[in-house]
Order: structure tokens, then C-alpha cells, then sequence
């Protein structure tokens, strides 16, 4: 794509701007559009005012328009989203999971404007009304979407499979991040002592929605058996529905002293990644999760499972994998990293050379655009 391409107008539709992956991915996406030449517009299902990610949209210049509803499937979703999608001209509606998948679909087919959805997540362990709603999603998105993205070959892989999808108009995209600044020593230094970490620690975060098969327990019960003589801090960064359970599984812990911090929801992750001096991932299932990008933007080395997407963040040259569950394969994978401090040195820097190439917001953005621009010109050949 030439500079001087006229930008192409993209409305994202998603169902909120709440704390989660999908979306801190349109923020991430915000920050570098226009030098894919893209001009972003939000449209959210659900109240979005009072969401710090709505802030951080309209501070990169990005409209967020709200539709104020109380619920994900609410009916009035349709009726509401068209004139608001019909005022923002969009070229491409872009859609993310599937409550906005089929609002977003359905309003762009209205209007005459192709699709695009995003798949953030692998769905396959949902039952009763949720596995209803995910299947009426894919017949909506196979029979609406001119292109469906998927967050890595994982996801691919199993939507294809699972749902019969024509492989043709599924295309593995993977997000990026936007590099971040560099975190000062003394910045560090603080930040470190914040979560309990003296000079002679070695922090260990694990940054993740504290939900059904993100490891938690697992990393609980690895974390515990790395020798107490290693003085290795473990930070859980995030909240969620089970961070009662996380609560109860830390008090009961026979691990040393120390072990183990419960820092919660925070909004400066990329610094407390930075931070530290490795990432863990323990990760039952999952798509392509963003922290272990983070992780390498900031040139930090992994421990983490071979769920999903993460071995195609992760290589045997910037992290330790383990199979999702083995608890005693993580428990031996973080004790080794953690003692071996020029080990670490070395993932990290691959780790750096890794983003540049592939995890890069900015590439992730044109190859977006490259996407858009396809699926335009196949609309504008059958319109002639």
C-alpha cells in the first residue's frame, strides 16, 4: 500500500469496551491506523462512557459511539445499529465476538457494506445456551463476514474444523502490540519493590483474566515446588470470576514465604511486564494471548504451556513450553529459567528481534489494511 491510498474508513463493532483481550485490541490498533492509512470508528453494544479504554480511544482520536444497552443479545441491538453505522460511513464494518458478530453482520449486510470479523477465542468447551449462541454467531458470520480473521493457525484451525467454514474466507491475522517506551531504571526499580521484588528477585508476572482455563491453579501448584532457596517472586496481574478461588488457593499454598503477590487489575501492564524478569503463561486453552506479546515487545523470556496460539508467539528460542496441565513440567521449566539468569538474557533479546518482525502494531495494521483493500476491490468487481 502506497502512502498516498485514500484511507479506508473501518467501524470495529464489539459488544463492550470492558476490561479484556479483544478489546485493549482495538486501543492497540488506534495507536498506529493511520500509518496504515485506516481511519477507526467504535461502535459498542453495551454502555461504554464510563470505560477507560472508551477514554483512551477518543485520546488517539478514534469516535466511540455507544448503544447504551443492557445486555449483549438485547433485540433492539439491530434497529439500533444501523443508523449509527449508516451516520459513520463506514467502507468495512469490522466485528469482534460474536454477540457483535451477528449485530454487526446483519447491519452491514442493511446497508450494503462488507464484513470482516475478527475470532478472539476458542470456543469449544461451551454448553447449553452458550454453545446455541455460538453456532447461531458462525452460521451468521459464514453466511455475512466477505473475510473472517482469525487470531492465530490455532484458532484457524478449530473453526474450520469445527464448523465447516469455507478455508478460502478464513485468514489467520495476529494482533500486535505497540512497542513500548523504555522503562527507566529507576522507574523499574520501583515498580519492582511496588510488587514485593527486591534488587535480587527474580519476578515472575502472569498477566490474565482470572476465568475457567487460564491456569491459575496449575501455576499456584508449580510456583509452590520451585525450591525455597530460589528467591523467585510470582505476580498475578488481573481479576475475574475466580479470583475468590485464586484467594483460597494462595492461603492454602505450602509454598515459601513470599511467593506469591496478588496485584489485581492494573492499567500500566506493559510496565509491570517490562519489569520483570520473566513471563508465565500457564494457559489450559487459548488463542494468541496478547501479554506473552507484551512480554516480547519488552524483551522479557517465557514459561508458558503449547495451548493454542502461544507456540506461535513462543519459540524454543525465547521460551520454555510445557504441555497445557503438567504441572511438574512448569514447576521445572520456571525453576530452571529463573536460575539462570544469562539464559533469560538471551530468550529476552530473541524475544525483542521476534516482535520487531512479526508482533509489531504496525505491521499488524497493514496487513489489515491489505485485507480491507481486498475485500473493497472484490465488492467493487461485483458491482461493475
Amino acid at each position: 500500500m502506497g502512502t498516498d491510498a485514500a484511507p479506508v474508513r473501518v467501524c470495529h463493532v464489539i459488544h463492550d469496551l470492558g476490561p479484556g483481550g479483544a478489546e485493549q485490541v482495538l486501543v492497540e490498533l488506534a495507536a498506529v491506523a493511520s500509518s496504515a492509512g485506516l481511519a477507526m470508528s467504535v461502535l459498542s453494544l453495551m454502555p461504554a462512557d464510563s470505560e477507560r479504554r472508551t477514554r483512551e480511544l477518543r485520546r488517539l482520536g478514534v469516535p466511540v459511539r455507544s448503544l447504551g444497552l443492557p445486555g449483549r443479545w438485547d433485540p433492539r441491538a439491530l434497529g439500533g445499529a444501523v443508523p449509527v453505522l449508516r451516520a459513520a460511513r463506514p467502507d468495512v464494518v469490522h466485528t469482534h465476538l460474536k454477540h457483535a458478530d451477528l449485530v454487526g453482520g446483519l447491519a452491514a449486510a442493511r446497508l450494503g457494506v462488507p464484513q470482516v470479523s475478527t475470532l478472539h477465542l476458542v470456543e469449544d468447551a461451551v454448553r447449553g445456551v452458550a454453545s446455541r449462541k455460538r453456532w447461531l454467531a458462525a452460521i451468521a458470520r459464514q453466511r455475512l463476514a466477505a473475510r473472517t480473521i482469525a487470531v492465530s493457525d490455532a484458532v484457524r484451525d478449530w473453526y474450520v474444523h469445527d464448523f465447516g467454514a469455507d478455508p478460502a474466507r478464513v485468514v489467520t491475522i495476529r494482533n500486535g502490540v505497540v512497542a513500548p517506551p523504555m522503562l527507566s531504571a529507576a522507574r523499574r526499580a520501583l515498580l519492582r519493590s511496588e510488587l514485593g521484588a527486591s534488587p535480587t528477585t527474580v519476578l515472575a508476572v502472569m498477566v490474565g483474566i482470572m476465568r475457567p482455563g487460564k491456569g491459575h491453579a496449575d501455576l499456584v501448584a508449580a510456583a509452590a515446588m520451585v525450591p525455597a532457596d530460589l528467591d523467585l517472586r510470582v505476580v498475578l496481574v488481573g481479576d475475574g470470576e475466580l479470583r475468590g478461588e485464586v484467594e483460597t488457593l494462595l492461603t492454602r499454598t505450602a509454598a515459601p514465604a513470599g511467593r506469591f503477590h496478588l496485584a489485581g487489575f492494573r492499567d500500566d501492564v506493559p510496565a509491570v511486564v517490562a519489569a520483570a524478569d520473566l513471563v508465565v503463561q500457564p494457559s489450559r486453552f487459548d488463542a494468541l494471548p496478547t501479554a506473552l506479546i507484551s512480554a516480547a515487545a519488552a524483551g522479557r523470556p517465557v514459561v508458558a504451556t503449547t495451548a493454542g496460539g502461544i507456540p506461535e508467539i513462543v519459540s524454543p528460542a525465547t521460551g520454555l513450553l510445557v504441555q497445557p496441565g503438567d504441572v511438574h513440567g512448569l514447576a521445572s521449566a520456571l525453576t530452571a529459567l529463573a536460575g539462570d539468569e544469562h539464559r533469560r538474557a538471551e530468550m529476552g533479546a530473541a524475544a525483542k528481534e521476534r516482535f520487531a518482525a512479526e508482533f509489531d502494531a504496525r505491521r499488524w495494521a497493514a496487513r489489515l489494511r491489505a485485507l480491507y483493500d481486498e475485500v473493497l476491490a472484490e465488492r467493487a468487481q461485483r458491482c461493475a
